[in-house]
């Protein structure tokens, strides 16, 4: 079955654009990016930005948007049985437009990938059509998954404070 990304979420001001590989089964139920409850997405942008936890998606969005972070994935479309990036049919990666993205949001300087997959299909996928003279620094970032246990809390908010102006 044929899984869709979301449209990104991206302010008139955006620096940062974290790239994820596309949405687990509980975001694509939820219509929301890094919904499931065990992912650390939204807990440590929330440190980050300094949102409560029970913060309404919408105000995670506005949030961001203000913090000039915007929010994508690498695919628009893909394969995929469950919610793992390794369950991913080879040759059915469909990637989104992140170089008219890029070229719509000059302002965008960096790239911060959440975790590796989403780096990989970058590589694959996407990084031979960025504009040609367009300077973007490329950031790997540790997974938020849950499926992504090697790193601890810490580590990976530490880590992530990269996305931050």
């Amino acid at each position: 079955m044929t899984i869709h990304s979301f449209p990104p979420v991206v302010g008139a001001h955006a620096r940062v654009l974290v790239l994820g590989s596309m949405p687990g089964a509980a975001s694509l139920r939820a219509q929301q990016y890094y919904a499931h409850p065990r992912n650390a997405f939204w807990r440590i942008l929330g440190r980050l930005l300094g949102l409560a936890p029970e913060e309404a998606y919408a105000a995670r969005i506005r949030a961001l948007q203000r913090h000039r972070i915007a929010l994508w994935d690498v695919l628009a479309a893909c394969e995929r049985p469950g919610s793992l990036d390794a369950a991913i049919v080879p040759g059915t990666e469909v990637p989104n437009d992140i170089a008219g993205l890029l070229q719509r949001h000059p302002g965008i300087d960096r790239i911060a990938f959440n975790g590796t997959a989403a780096q990989r299909l970058f590589q694959r996928h996407v990084q031979h059509r960025l504009p040609a003279g367009r300077t973007v620094t490329l950031l790997r970032l540790p997974s938020t998954s849950p499926a992504h246990a090697a790193m601890g809390w810490e580590d990976k908010l530490s880590a992530w404070r990269a996305v931050l102006p």
